[in-house]
């Protein structure tokens, strides 16, 4: 299954209610993230940006906006940002597959030709 990195940052609003009332927001998550056919791989609170780090295994990009959706819809973040993620392997095949493509880029050597 595909995997993705989800950022969240708490509003204000968000943070006050955890203030209020601290919980494990990852096992409350979790359920919601399963109902949509994925998995909790990781997970982090973290300084900076984002409050929250998860690494998600989801079937498909549909779910995985599914939940980002879910997440943003909630009230409780002002920000959500996901992003695909490819394993090294992955990685790789792109790499060779872009070698071999047949893209030039606009220099002044690929504009002569």
């Amino acid at each position: 299954m595909p995997h993705y990195l989800s950022q969240v940052a708490y509003s204000r609003e968000g943070w006050q209610a955890l203030l209020a009332n601290p919980q494990d927001r990852i096992e409350a998550v979790r359920p919601a993230v399963e109902k949509l056919g994925g998995k909790i791989k990781s997970a982090w609170f973290a300084f900076g940006d984002y409050d929250v780090i998860v690494i998600l295994e989801m079937p498909d990009n549909v779910s995985a906006a599914a939940i980002a959706i879910a997440f943003a819809g909630g009230g409780a973040c002002k920000s959500v940002q996901t992003t695909p993620l490819m394993s090294v392997q992955e990685a790789v095949q792109a790499m060779k597959k872009a070698g071999e493509s047949g893209y030039r880029p606009a220099t002044t050597s690929a504009r002569a030709a």
